[in-house]
């Protein structure tokens, strides 16, 4: 990218996930293995996923819902363009890093140089150290692709004050064929009482269902990528699946305050795997 290119270092591991590789492992293993598809799954290949990011131990069963679709697919998804809301600082547009790999415990996985090149023509796309330094909603999927796939590159993309077009844009620009996987990184509904939060992310995940955009944050801090997400399955097609839908009072969070999780896949009508 630049002369100033470096890998990205984990800034959330030990904090969100194991830092030790061996615990990582073997945490990612577990939720995969109870997660394998059976009949409670759609037999799809996603072409795109919406997954969580909250630390592992809340969201990751509800995630490895997603990843575990994928194993089928290990050689076959060799680039994964993903798409997470800022959290940490202000962006406008989308931002992409200026780093030519990130890491994790699992090691380093190489950006795709060519594709954010081909993204830089955008106007909305920009390049920010700052945006992706400490961001959480991108890192936290990296290790489930690390441990499901094979080699492969990634495309990162923090989005900020983005319109669903934007996204969708740049989401169709980088679209390529069944060797790139789009990954939506996003929880739901943030703090609500238990009973509450499964209405309101029950109603959230029907829009999404209709591919009807969400109207506001508090429905999901990843409103603005699934937006861009949905503009597109409605170009390209593509029909939604839930998958999971349960909240941090399910796995590792008393009920009086918690976090909602989706996983998701959109794939053309009918596609096996």
């Amino acid at each position: 990218m630049t002369s100033q290119a470096h890998t990205r270092p984990p800034a959330v591991a030990g904090a969100f996930y194991q830092a030790e590789p061996e615990r990582l492992v073997g945490e990612i293993t577990a939720v995969l293995a109870e997660s394998r598809p059976g009949l409670h799954q759609a037999p799809i290949r996603p072409k795109a996923l919406i997954v969580p990011h909250a630390g592992h131990i809340y969201s990751g069963p509800i995630a490895a819902r997603a990843y575990a679709l994928l194993v089928p697919l290990h050689a076959a998804v060799r680039r994964v363009v993903m798409f997470g809301p800022a959290h940490r600082v202000a962006v406008r547009g989308l931002a992409l890093s200026d780093a030519e790999a990130f890491a994790t415990p699992l090691g380093r996985i190489p950006l795709d140089e060519d594709a954010m090149r081909r993204a830089q023509a955008l106007p909305q796309v920009c390049v920010s150290r700052a945006a992706h330094a400490m961001e959480h909603s991108l890192e936290v999927q990296l290790p489930f692709l690390q441990e499901v796939l094979d080699d492969f590159t990634l495309a990162p993309f923090v989005v900020g004050d983005a319109s669903a077009e934007e996204v969708a844009d740049v989401i169709e620009l980088l679209w390529g064929g069944p060797e790139t996987l789009i990954v939506i990184s996003s929880d739901l509904s943030h703090y609500l009482p238990y009973a509450e939060a499964q209405h309101k992310d029950r109603a959230t995940v029907d829009q999404i269902l209709r591919l009807t955009p969400l109207d506001e944050f508090e429905q999901a801090c990843g409103a603005l990528p699934i937006n861009g997400m949905i503009e597109v399955a409605r170009r390209q097609g593509l029909m939604p699946s839930l998958l999971d839908l349960r909240n941090s009072g399910d796995t590792a969070s008393d009920r009086s305050r918690v976090v909602g999780y989706a996983a998701m896949a959109f794939a053309e009508p009918g596609e096996k795997r």
